[in-house]
């Protein structure tokens, strides 16, 4: 198997999601005692929560060139938006960077979808680093929720989901956003946050959600086994 590198500890409960996933995955087929090879970095979250992209991007770097030389044969950042740092991080590696929009873009293509709502973190939802890339690389279209319904994701986002706390009440207020994109057009909704897939179940909806934690992991362990 292929060595992994993995950086997470924007939230470490979606990291642990990811590590849960990886190693389960490859245990149903190997095994449950069997393991893959993970280099794990868990970075600061301070430093996301200050903005300070300058320092982000370098951060980011600094961290994937020691994993890279620690023995990593690609690189995984574990959240979906720190990927704002890609195109900086990316062609400065020897190694390959498993972008999670291709993860998610996968199973919208096996699912016949191209036109998905979208909800994450502020960045995630009005920037064009996750959307920009599903248009240009995937030809799959995006919808995200009006300026209110932006504040409201994200302030969830930030104040609870990252700090470990799931309410009902919180799922119930996303669930109604990610309704209102239904009815505008949405085929189905990308969980652009990889603590939302813990707050919101298929279950609880009636169209498709990606969860980006679980195909990010998913396409994690095909380049492990590849």
């Amino acid at each position: 198997m292929k060595t992994l590198g993995m950086i997470g500890g924007t939230s470490w409960y979606s990291t642990i999601e990811y590590y849960r996933y990886i190693n389960s995955m490859i245990g149903e087929q190997f095994g449950k005692h069997t393991t893959p090879p993970l280099l794990l970095y868990s970075l600061n979250v301070r430093l996301m929560a200050n903005g300070e992209w300058e320092a982000i991007r370098q951060t980011y770097l600094s961290i994937s060139l020691k994993l890279q030389q620690a023995g990593a044969e690609a690189i995984l950042i574990c959240a979906n938006t720190p990927h704002k740092v890609c195109p900086f991080v990316a062609p400065q590696l020897d190694i390959p960077f498993i972008h999670i929009a291709d993860a998610t873009a996968e199973e919208a293509r096996r699912l016949g979808l191209d036109r998905l709502g979208l909800l994450g973190t502020k960045h995630v939802m009005e920037e064009d680093f996750i959307s920009g890339y599903l248009k240009d690389n995937h030809n799959i279209q995006t919808l995200i929720p009006n300026q209110e319904g932006r504040e409201l994701v994200n302030q969830l986002i930030v104040d609870e989901l990252t700090q470990g706390v799931f309410l009902p009440d919180s799922r119930d207020s996303v669930i109604r956003e990610m309704n209102v994109l239904s009815s505008q057009g949405a085929e189905g909704m990308i969980l652009g946050c990889t603590e939302l897939p813990i707050l919101i179940q298929p279950k609880d909806v009636s169209y498709p959600i990606l969860n980006t934690t679980y195909l990010h992991a998913k396409k994690a362990v095909e380049f492990i086994l590849s």
